[in-house]
């Protein structure tokens, strides 16, 4: 990577969702250096940081998806810890054979904002409470807080993404809905702090990537279709 591609990834502008975050850290920042008090000072210290902390976490850098039909890119950011053959989320009704499961890993240190893998009509949406395990654990998939998507394709066939809460992520915020289309590469969510993104794939869908491979959202093709 060049370093004016390095320096366009760290300096992308936030997603909408750091709004509140900037504001709360930028308004303490300044309040906390006007004041006179040495605490006011250290607070107002630790605003600032934290405020340039939000914008590199939330930056949300253009990506330029394939050109090529029928691929199913990376839903995220990060690094694949997991690749094997397991049964859909049950609240998606997909069944229970098995399908290909990849599992990205995000660090705090990861673009998080979530992308659709592929062009498709979302046909369900479901939240799931649940523990807030280290995301990169294999049973954080079962036992985390989640947010699943069905996505149905043209040709009717099915596959799901799965935003999970990690240990230190408090928040999934997805944007997509019941009947809503998506191009591949869209953005439709966000997790905030360190997480990790399930794309399960068609039962005839073998993976294209390994464990271990960095995955960018939107760009790097995962299989073919």
């Amino acid at each position: 990577m060049s370093l004016i591609q390095s320096l366009k990834l760290v300096l992308a502008p936030p997603h909408p969702a750091a709004r509140p975050f900037l504001l709360a850290s930028g308004a303490g920042a300044v309040i906390g250096r006007l004041l006179p008090w040495r605490v006011t000072k250290l607070l107002g210290t630790a605003s600032g940081l934290f405020f340039g902390f939000c914008l590199y976490f939330f930056r949300d850098p253009e990506r330029v998806t394939p050109a090529e039909a029928n691929v199913a890119v990376a839903p995220a950011d990060g690094h694949i810890v997991s690749i094997e053959k397991v049964a859909p989320p049950p609240e998606l009704d997909m069944g229970d054979a098995p399908v290909w499961r990849i599992a990205t890993f995000l660090s705090v240190l990861d673009v998080h904002v979530n992308r659709m893998p592929i062009a498709g009509t979302v046909t369900r949406v479901s939240y799931h409470a649940g523990q807030f395990l280290n995301a990169s654990l294999d049973k954080a998939s079962e036992l985390n807080e989640r947010n699943a998507l069905r996505l149905t394709l043209k040709d009717g066939r099915q596959l799901a993404v799965v935003q999970i809460a990690g240990l230190i992520a408090r928040r999934i915020l997805c944007d997509a809905e019941e009947g809503m289309q998506y191009e591949t590469g869209e953005r439709f969510g966000l997790i905030r702090f360190g997480s990790r993104t399930d794309l399960y794939l068609p039962a005839d869908v073998a993976p294209l990537v390994e464990v271990g491979q960095t995955m960018i959202g939107g760009e790097t093709v995962m299989a073919r279709l």
